[in-house]
């Protein structure tokens, strides 16, 4: 199957789906972004075939929502007054 054979299926199903203005790659954003909620970057990195994990974040589509969740998860020891 050729690459635009792919893609006319793609956009043949975002249609009868009601989705528009996507393309193929937006499969690869998502299964990096995806990977990047459960797994470490150097993984996600070779998975994806990158050369490094700075051109893996560029993928990363996961927004603010992300860093906050993981600001809140840092356990900080508090000092007690005497």
């Amino acid at each position: 199957m050729t690459p635009q054979a792919v893609l006319f299926i793609l956009e043949k199903r975002g249609a009868e789906a009601g989705v528009t203005n996507f393309s193929a790659h937006d499969f690869r954003r998502t299964f990096i972004s995806e990977l990047l909620d459960s797994t470490d970057i150097v993984t996600v990195q070779k998975l994806a075939g990158h050369a490094t994990p700075e051109l893996t974040s560029r993928y990363d589509r996961r927004g603010e929502e992300v860093k906050q969740r993981a600001v809140q998860a840092i356990s900080v020891p508090r000092r007690r007054r005497k």
